[in-house]
């Protein structure tokens, strides 16, 4: 049995209209308290399956301190999907759990399905479930298909 990858999946030229795929994703702050607006607090690769799961390994933040979070995700609308995932967190020396950080997405795809924009948050707890930090702003994701160079992806 031959396995045949989803419209989109492979090639971003396809006019896929679906989150499913592989994406290059950029955080941006803006209205952060401390964060200038315009600041890349994130960037990444992230993984949104059929099955309404996600994963994301943050280009960001060093693997010591945990770069990588998961999630899940459903359609509110014709191209628009809400994501909710969570990362534990770690502290710079990988060595002491800082808790749980809460990232959630609203993004709405392109037309043709290449591209992705809409708003994150990100709110960081302690284990005892007191928020410690909240940051938020504007998300963009670029389609990435097994033609894909790397000076698309930057």
């Amino acid at each position: 049995m031959a396995l045949v990858a989803p419209a989109g999946q492979d090639d971003p030229d396809s006019g896929s209209q679906t989150i499913v795929g592989f994406w290059h994703v950029k955080f941006v702050s803006e209205g952060s308290e401390g964060i200038p607006d315009g600041t890349e607090v994130d960037a990444g690769y992230s993984q949104w399956h059929s099955d309404g799961t996600e994963i994301m390994n943050s280009a960001g933040r060093s693997p010591i301190t945990g770069s990588f979070c998961l999630g899940v995700w459903k359609q509110t609308r014709a191209g628009t999907y809400k994501l909710n995932h969570f990362a534990a967190a770690w502290d710079s020396t990988g060595s002491n759990l800082i808790g749980p950080a809460n990232i959630r997405e609203e993004v709405t795809l392109d037309p043709k399905g290449n591209t992705f924009a809409g708003t994150f948050t990100i709110d960081q707890y302690d284990e005892a479930g007191n928020k410690l930090a909240h940051v938020q702003g504007t998300i963009t994701g670029t389609r990435i298909g097994v033609a894909t160079k790397e000076q698309s992806i930057f």
